[in-house]
C-alpha cells in the first residue's frame, strides 16, 4: 500500500534510546526453566556490569567520534584545550574493553559467568589511570563554561544536543559519565555478592575486589580534592604581597567554601582552608574570575568562633543593608583572630540554620585539629535551631562546580562535615545536596 507524501515537515528525528534488556531475557523459556532463583539474580547482576561497560565504550567512543575529532578538524578548540577537556580516551576506552573481553572469555555456552571475583581484581587497579581525569575535572569545566562564551563553540555544541545521538545530554554530560560509573562499581560488586552463595569460591575474591575498588576511590578522592585545593589556591589575587600567608603554600585541603555575607550586606566568597580562613571578593580580570583576598587570612590556629543567637545583631545598626527594615538578624556567627597583630573580626550572615551549621561544624573541626581537642559542640545548640522555623531555605547550585557557576548561600564541604540526615530531621525539610564524592 502505498502513502501519500505529508504537506507538513518533517518532525525532530527522534532521541536515540539505550537498549535495557535483562540477562533473563536473552534465555528461551526452557533455558530459564533450569536456573535457581538466586542464580538468576546472581547473573542478573553480573550482566549488569557488563552491559554498564558497553555503554560506556560506546559514550567514550561518541564523545570522539562526535565531539573531539570535528572540534579539532573545524579548529573550533586547540588541541591542548580539547587534551585538558577530554583527558587520555585513547587509554580509557582500551581498559573497559579489556574488561569485556576476560568476560566474554569466561561466559559458558549456558550464558553464564562461573566466576568473576579474579577477573575484577587483577582488572581493577587499571582505574587508576583516572586519577589525572577526575583530578582534573573542576579546571576543565570551568574551561568548557569560558569557551561556550565563543559563538562556534555554543553553536556547535547546540547542534550536538539537538541530534538523535546526545540521547538530550549535553557535552559536559558525556565528559562526567567516567566519574559516575567508577562510584558504582562498589555498588555493582556488592549487588553481585549479595546473590552469590555463601559457599561459592566468588565469595572471598568478591569481598576482596570491594576493599580494592574502595581503596582506588580514596586515592581519586583524595587527589581530587588536592587538585581543588589547588585551583581554589591559584585564583586568589592578593591586593599586595603582605596579604599572601606563607601558610597558604601547606594547605593541600579545602575544608568548605561557599558565599556568606558582612555586616554591611556585601557579598564575601569564604574559603576554610585547612591551614587558613580566607575572606575574598568575586572579580573579573580579563574575562577570568578570580577571588580578590579582602583583609588578611585568618590562620585556622588563631581562630576564635562565636555563634550569635537571632536578634543578637540590631537590625537597625551594623547589619543595615543586608535586611529588610523590621526583620530580626538570624543565622549569623563571627570569626576573629586571637593574634593581636592582626586584630580582625568579622560578622558573616548566613542565609539559612541548616548552612550555617555546616559552617559551625566545620569551623570548629579544622580549629580542633590545630589545638589537639575534639570539637565543641554546644548541648543547647540544636534546640536553639530547631526553633528557627522562620530560616529562608539556601539555593544551592546543583551543578558541578566551577568559576561561572551561580553562588551559594552555603559551603561545599569535603565529608567530615555534619550529616545530612541527621540536621534535616532537626532542623527542617530534605534540603537537596552536591555529592562530594568522586
Amino acid at each position: 500500500m502505498s502513502l501519500k507524501a505529508s504537506s507538513k515537515a518533517a518532525g525532530p528525528t527522534p532521541t536515540k534510546r539505550r537498549n535495557s534488556t535483562l540477562w533473563s531475557e536473552t534465555l528461551d523459556v526452557h533455558q530459564k526453566s533450569t536456573f535457581s532463583t538466586k542464580e538468576i539474580k546472581r547473573q542478573e547482576a553480573i550482566y549488569e556490569l557488563y552491559r554498564g561497560e558497553q555503554d560506556l565504550i560506546e559514550d567514550l567512543q561518541l564523545a570522539r567520534k562526535a565531539y573531539h575529532d570535528p572540534m579539532l578538524k573545524l579548529s573550533i578548540m586547540t588541541e591542548e584545550e580539547l587534551a585538558h577537556l577530554f583527558g587520555d580516551l585513547d587509554a580509557y576506552i582500551p581498559l573497559h574493553e579489556e574488561l569485556l573481553k576476560k568476560l566474554d572469555e569466561e561466559t559458558g555456552p549456558d550464558g553464564t559467568v562461573a566466576q568473576i571475583g579474579q577477573i575484577v581484581i587483577d582488572w581493577l587497579p587499571g582505574l587508576n589511570a583516572y586519577k589525572a581525569y577526575c583530578s582534573n575535572q573542576l579546571a576543565a569545566k570551568a574551561l568548557l563554561d569560558q569557551k561556550k562564551q565563543d559563538r562556534r563553540v555554543q553553536d556547535f555544541l547546540q547542534r550536538c544536543l539537538e541530534s538523535p545521538f546526545s540521547r538530550k545530554l549535553d557535552l559536559w554530560s558525556f565528559l562526567d559519565i567516567p566519574r559516575s560509573r567508577l562510584v558504582k562499581y562498589p555498588l555493582l560488586l556488592r549487588e553481585i555478592l549479595r546473590h552469590t552463595p555463601s559457599d561459592h569460591p566468588d565469595v572471598s575474591s568478591l569481598e576482596k575486589a570491594i576493599t580494592i575498588i574502595q581503596e582506588v576511590l580514596s586515592d581519586i578522592n583524595i587527589r581530587k580534592g588536592e587538585s581543588e585545593c589547588q585551583y581554589y589556591i591559584d585564583k586568589l589575587e592578593y591586593l599586595d604581597d603582605k596579604q599572601r600567608d606563607p601558610l597558604i603554600d601547606d594547605c593541600k585541603t579545602l575544608l568548605c567554601h561557599g558565599e556568606l555575607r558582612n555586616k554591611s550586606g556585601s557579598r564575601l566568597h569564604v574559603f576554610l582552608f585547612s591551614e587558613l580562613l580566607v575572606l575574598t571578593r568575586p572579580v573579573t580580570r580579563n574575562e577570568r574570575s578570580c577571588f580578590q583576598v579582602y583583609r588578611q587570612p585568618i590562620p585556622v590556629r588563631d581562630l576564635s568562633l562565636e555563634d550569635l543567637q537571632d536578634g543578637d545583631i540590631r537590625v537597625g545598626g551594623s547589619f543595615r543593608g543586608a535586611f529588610t527594615n523590621g526583620e530580626r538578624a538570624k543565622n549569623v556567627f563571627r570569626v576573629s583572630s586571637l593574634d593581636p597583630a592582626h586584630n580582625q573580626s568579622h560578622t558573616l550572615y548566613v542565609n539559612d540554620i541548616y548552612h550555617k551549621q555546616q559552617w559551625l561544624n566545620c569551623l570548629r573541626t579544622a580549629m580542633a585539629q590545630h589545638r589537639g581537642a575534639p570539637p565543641k559542640v554546644e548541648q543547647g545548640e540544636a534546640a536553639t535551631a530547631k526553633r528557627r522555623s522562620s530560616a529562608a531555605p539556601a539555593a544551592v547550585c546543583d551543578k558541578e562546580t566551577d568559576e561561572n557557576c551561580p553562588p551559594v548561600s552555603g559551603p561545599k564541604l569535603r565529608p567530615q562535615t555534619l550529616s545530612k540526615t541527621r540536621l534535616e530531621k532537626k532542623f527542617q525539610g530534605p534540603v537537596k545536596r552536591k555529592e562530594t564524592g568522586v
